[in-house]
């Protein structure tokens, strides 16, 4: 392994008791506290251990990736502004510059929407021109679009509040809003591993799919008029969404990034670009631990959603469309690492069928919503 592919480690033993760490603890605490006191009394069970388990789960990713807790302070003050300039009326979307052209859910899923595909530019100019700098920048605007579109989210789940208290529901509850998520988790996971390796080209890669979401993205929203808030139908309406749908799609994310460099590593074992690229040997471990990740959250998401519909429709499985993909597409990465772990498989074979696994995903993601019907119809297009 060359010494540029050696994984840095960002978090050394002395760091790990650094003020920041315990400053980023405190302040969640002191959030979650605020939240229970002014909104506890209208929790139930369920949603309370929802936000600890929440306020848990933040504090121990900004233990282990400082960045992270960058973003969720960045991200959480400007929802924070755009909630406070709101002031409890939707209307001053419009009349607040601020609000119109940066922090209302709308103006910054834009925002990030626009960054994302500056980046992707970025990286390819670093790319092909062998330029750290354009590297760099487009790094920084992967950070900026994720503090956005974070941010935008956020003040979504917000403005469905102000139109009504029934309408109120946290904003992952169709394609328009899962397609935001998916762009954000894709996003950071990149930024995760590109933060351990020196190499900063792969988010040439990494990028492209991420673009290609908010290609999707800006036509759903310009053409079917998605961005508009819509009240949570009877079906959705339940704590299980909360945790079943952010934990699919971080396998989905997780998946793209594997696939993206498993293109990479394709391209890399041809040479073609293999000098600015990390070695077939470390795109490879990339491409594995992606997958591992994605497919235990996958399993999770799976788990959650069977128990979701226990609760919903009487029973844990009924073969629906959407059930029998997401079946399939858990064999498949099931299959995939089976065959890296006990049969030793590496190289090329593993990295077409994790591009044919892309394929595949997007079908149980996208595919099954446009073509087939079934108890998961709530999501089609």
């Amino acid at each position: 392994m060359d010494i540029a592919d050696t994984p840095i480690n960002p978090d050394s033993r002395s760091r790990l008791a650094s003020p920041g760490r315990w400053a980023y603890a405190l302040v969640l605490a002191f959030g979650t506290i605020v939240t229970l006191v002014r909104y506890g009394e209208h929790m139930d069970g369920f949603e309370l251990a929802i936000l600890v388990g929440t306020t848990l789960t933040l504090a121990a990713l900004g233990w282990h990736w400082l960045a992270s807790a960058a973003l969720t302070l960045v991200s959480g003050a400007l929802a924070l502004l755009a909630i406070d300039l709101y002031r409890g009326d939707l209307a001053r979307a419009e009349q607040v510059f601020a609000l119109k052209y940066l922090l209302a859910s709308q103006s910054a899923i834009g925002w990030m929407s626009m960054l994302f595909l500056m980046a992707t530019a970025a990286y390819w100019i670093g790319l092909l021109a062998r330029s750290p700098f354009a590297s760099a920048v487009g790094r920084g605007l992967t950070w900026a679009a994720s503090a956005l579109g974070t941010a935008g989210l956020l003040a979504r789940w917000h403005e469905s509040y102000l139109i009504a208290p029934d309408y109120g529901h946290i904003p992952i509850s169709n394609l328009y809003e899962v397609f935001v998520l998916f762009c954000l988790i894709t996003a950071l996971l990149h930024l995760y591993y590109e933060g351990r390796y020196p190499s900063r080209n792969l988010g040439a890669f990494t990028l492209l799919v991420i673009s290609a979401a908010v290609g999707f993205l800006m036509w759903y929203a310009l053409e079917r008029g998605a961005h508009e808030i819509q009240p949570l139908i009877p079906a959705l309406q339940s704590y299980w969404m909360k945790i079943h749908v952010p934990a699919n799609f971080v396998g989905y994310g997780a998946f793209a990034l594997a696939a993206m460099v498993a293109v990479a590593l394709l391209l890399a074992g041809r040479g073609v670009l293999a000098p600015r690229l990390p070695s077939v040997q470390v795109l490879d471990e990339l491409m594995y631990r992606a997958i591992a990740i994605g497919f235990a959250f996958f399993t999770l998401a799976t788990i959650l959603g069977a128990l979701w519909a226990a609760e919903a429709w009487g029973t844990y499985w009924q073969w629906d469309p959407k059930e029998t993909w997401a079946l399939i597409v858990w064999l498949n990465y099931a299959a995939w690492l089976h065959l890296r772990l006990t049969r030793g498989l590496r190289g090329s074979v593993l990295a077409w069928w994790a591009l044919g696994g892309l394929l595949v995903t997007s079908f149980a993601f996208l595919g099954v919503n446009m073509f087939l019907s079934g108890l998961h119809s709530y999501g089609s297009l």
